[in-house]
């Protein structure tokens, strides 16, 4: 029992150091480690999924893929970022010198730079598809698209200041500025200086001059009433050089409020886009810039979309702040516009308006009325807006405008159809109002009408079909009246080509193109054969036959003959026996027969040890194998006659057969049968050397088909042997010795070997069960089957299996306690 008790005990530990040993390989993955692998198997084609599902199963989490992304775009971003360069003079070309834009979530994956966003790229992508992404997105909720919102997030569209404009001679100067002093004439000098937080620059040999809060135009005049008299009959200018930076606040309903460094040129429009533009609530409308505590100018985003004003897009200080408060009223147009989307609108615009700022009304649209649905109170109501109401009519939030389509039909419309010269829809006022103006405007009738009766579809009130016939003849002829026509009417004159048209004729069998042909009147059965091409070299001329549907349309019961039929013999195209004058009607059948004498030539072909190998024609039927043997000049001294064989050409049938024995054995695996080849011949087991000692007998000369291939090959003294040894290997074959004597040859046995089902393929292509030495045969194949492969256990098996022992090890440790 103790022994009993320390083996259980045993196992349990070893399966618990097993399990702890794969949970800690699990997850001992650096980020080093990760990227490599990551990096190998992208080089060989890997997909993107698989990749992140072998990490997983690594024991790497998904947070831990997502770090990458910090580290990669740090390392890529040292590695890019532009070195600066130091010269010994500072260009005058000023630069840009703001923030960079901020972005959320949404946006980051689009920002990235494209030379460092590939890996973190691959990487989300394959997140995405397992189905692993951070932010998932409530079920059926969709984007609401605002007209104008998404303007700020555009990157070719950044509302950046130009900063090489020439100098703004109103432009106010402040500490940060940097202005360059130009002298020349009697006196050359150049002085670049910055305007210091006191508001002066340094003029050197002068001293500071105090320039803050001067324009342009005021700190030139100053410099020049100062510095004048020091550089006589020299000319003074001040320009701007490298602007000072501002900070402006951005806050209210945009997606990053805060605090912006900024150009001094830089407009409203460019800190909302630095600021990521107004979020899911922020208007555009009233965007509100405030400059010491007070309103100084408004913005409104569509009248700069729009209209192309930029008006309240001004220039910003330091200190501005720009408020963007909530939307007043957002508005939904459906329908018939052009530009069907949200939209914001304020308190005092009108529905006019809003389907100006959707581009107006669409061709098929229906403009008489709108329909607008309002949210708001209560109870939801629908309002229906004319023409006249639709500038005056002022919108809520939650409206909801549509725009119905144009009705379905016409309302001055007549229609010819049929065998007109010009059918169509013809314009129903004025000068078309009866049956004889519109065949008139219509062209008249075509050659082919049927002018004995036309029918006039008629729509009455309710929409429902009524049919009207008429004399149209008498109506061109002015003896019956005319019929006055209505709106919608559709006039309809039959036509005997179309009649026509339905009826064919059909030629099979032995023809050059057989098939339908239009049917003729006074139709022969020579012109349908000779409309067929002709007779194939095939065709039989003793035989023609012609299969007639059986049409009576006064029968009132059925009767017993389904078809009648016509047999004729025909010599150099013309009927010679057969009911004379025969003509063919309409739907008649015609079979041209395949000659019995006609046989085409048919081939085999012999290969190998034969005096004349090559392709011979059967001669006769029921050529056998002896009698290629023989016109092939029979074998040579080498031929190995018991080792031939016989390949056949598998008929449609048999390949279908094969294809569903297939099938059956894997288990009706459509997807791994559809990578077999499994060729278009099979191997007939045929033996050769006792059909030449018994020709004719049907039990060894076998009968040939066409294109059979008779392969003779030369006396082989190997052995192969193959399936579960331990090396297949080719052995020289020694007669009478047993199958141990080649299995020893091999390696001897796998260790999945099936000893008691070995086969072995001789090379006439039958296969044998190997009992004795005498079933073994030069140049024949020993096949050694292998047993069934075992199922290893999965993890997922073996934590149920730790946690079965550790059970069974407590009860029988309880057991041999007691």
């Amino acid at each position: 029992m103790n022994i009993a008790k320390r083996f259980l005990t045993l196992c349990m530990l070893l399966s618990v150091v097993a399990l702890v040993t794969f949970a800690q390989n699990r997850s001992t993955m650096t980020d080093d480690q990760i990227i490599s692998y990551i990096k190998t198997e992208t080089q060989k084609g890997t997909n993107r999924s698989q990749i992140v599902k072998n990490l997983m199963e690594q024991g790497v989490t998904v947070d831990k893929i997502r770090s990458l992304r910090q580290r990669y775009e740090k390392e890529q971003k040292e590695l890019t970022e532009p070195q600066k360069k130091t010269t010994a003079e500072q260009s005058r070309m000023r630069k840009r010198n703001t923030s960079e834009k901020q972005t959320d979530k949404s946006t980051e994956k689009e920002e990235k730079p494209q030379e460092y966003a590939s890996v973190d790229e691959e990487m989300e992508a394959a997140l995405d598809e397992l189905g692993l992404d951070e932010e998932e997105k409530p079920e059926g909720e969709k984007p609401v698209k605002v007209f104008g919102r998404d303007i700020f997030n555009n990157k070719k569209l950044s509302f950046e200041p130009n900063m090489n404009i020439a100098t703004p001679q109103d432009y106010v100067l402040g500490p940060g500025d940097v202005v360059n002093i130009d002298i020349y004439g009697a006196s050359q000098e150049r002085i670049s200086s910055t305007v210091s937080p006191d508001g002066t620059v340094d003029v050197s040999s002068y001293g500071p001059i105090q320039v803050d809060g001067l324009t342009v135009a005021k700190a030139g005049a100053r410099l020049r009433s100062l510095l004048g008299a020091r550089y006589g009959g020299s000319s003074i200018r001040l320009t701007l050089g490298q602007t000072r930076t501002i900070t402006v606040d951005v806050m209210g309903e945009v997606k990053t409020p805060g605090s912006y460094t900024l150009s001094a040129f830089a407009t409203v429009f460019n800190a909302l886009y630095m600021a990521g533009g107004t979020n899911e609530i922020g208007t555009l409308r009233n965007i509100c810039v405030y400059r010491r505590g007070r309103l100084i100018s408004t913005c409104d985003i569509y009248d700069y979309i729009l209209n192309g004003n930029m008006r309240g897009n001004v220039r910003l200080n330091s200190g501005d702040v720009i408020i963007v408060g909530p939307y007043e009223c957002l508005v939904e147009v459906t329908g018939k516009v052009k530009r069907p989307m949200f939209y914001e609108m304020t308190s005092k615009e009108s529905v006019g308006t809003l389907i100006k700022y959707a581009g107006g009304f669409t061709g098929d649209a229906f403009t008489g009325n709108v329909r607008l649905v309002r949210k708001a109170g209560n109870e939801m109501s629908v309002y229906t807006i004319d023409e006249f109401e639709r500038n005056k009519f002022q919108l809520c939030d939650g409206d909801a405008l549509e725009v119905d389509k144009a009705l379905d039909r016409y309302k001055n419309m007549v229609e010819a159809k049929g065998a007109f010269m010009r059918p169509g829809m013809y314009q129903m006022d004025g000068s078309i109002n009866t049956l004889r103006q519109l065949v008139e405007a219509a062209g008249g009738l075509s050659e082919e009408a049927v002018t004995s009766r036309a029918i006039i579809h008629r729509l009455k009130p309710d929409r429902t079909l009524s049919v009207i016939e008429v004399d149209i003849k008498g109506v061109m002829d002015n003896t019956v009246a005319d019929v006055p026509l209505k709106n919608e009417d559709a006039v309809f004159v039959s036509s005997r080509k179309a009649l026509l048209d339905a009826q064919q004729i059909a030629v099979y069998g032995e023809v050059q193109s057989p098939g339908e042909y239009e049917f003729a009147e006074g139709m022969t059965i020579e012109a349908a054969i000779l409309q067929a091409g002709g007779f194939t070299d095939a065709a039989s001329v003793m035989k023609v036959d012609v299969a007639r549907r059986v049409r009576n349309s006064k029968a009132s019961v059925v009767g017993a003959t389904v078809a009648q039929t016509y047999s004729f013999q025909v010599k150099e195209g013309f009927v010679i026996d057969g009911q004379p004058g025969f003509q063919l009607e309409p739907f008649d059948e015609v079979f041209v027969r395949r000659s019995p004498g006609y046989v085409e030539q048919q081939h085999v072909r012999a290969i190998g040890e034969l005096a004349f190998e090559g392709t011979y024609a059967i001669d006769r039927k029921g050529m056998r194998l002896s009698d290629l043997v023989t016109v092939a000049g029979g074998l040579t001294s080498y031929a190995y006659a018991h080792g031939a064989h016989l390949e056949r050409i598998m008929t449609p049938e048999e390949k279908l057969k094969r294809e569903q024995l297939v099938k059956l054995a894997m288990s009706q695996d459509s997807v791994t049968f559809s990578k077999l080849d499994l060729g278009d011949t099979y191997r007939v087991a045929i033996d050769l050397e006792k059909a030449l000692q018994n020709p004719g007998d049907d039990n060894y000369d076998l009968r040939l088909e066409d294109q059979d291939k008779l392969i003779v090959p030369q006396a082989s003294n190997t052995v192969n042997v193959n399936g579960e040894v331990m090396y297949p290997n080719s052995v020289v074959y020694v007669k009478n010795k047993p199958l141990s004597y080649y299995i020893d040859q091999a390696g001897g046995y796998g260790h999945r070997a099936k000893k008691s089902k070995i086969f072995a393929i001789n090379m006439n292509g039958t296969v044998t069960r190997v009992r004795s030495a005498k079933d073994i045969e030069p140049g024949c194949t020993i096949l050694v089957p292998s047993k069934k492969k075992r199922k290893g256990l999965s993890l997922t098996e073996i934590l149920p299996l730790a946690t079965t022992l550790s059970t069974l090890g407590l009860v029988i440790s309880n057991i041999v306690q007691k």
